[in-house]
């Protein structure tokens, strides 16, 4: 198990690294809400950071 751990420690530490690079504060933001919503059990927050990033995600609409 503590392999495991280990694994999954790397890649949410590399996942979180790859949306600051990407997507800045904001991503990073949005990111936090939507872990914070889900692990509160709180659907307005967890909301909250999924529109935030599905925003930066899409783009400026042209």
């Amino acid at each position: 198990m503590p392999v495991l751990t280990l694994v999954s420690a790397v890649f949410v530490i590399a996942f979180e690294q790859i949306v600051q690079w990407k997507y800045g504060a904001t991503g990073i933001v949005g990111l936090l809400l939507l872990t914070i919503g889900i692990k509160a059990k709180s659907p307005s927050v967890s909301s909250a950071g999924a529109v935030l990033l599905a925003l930066l995600v899409a783009g400026p609409a042209l």
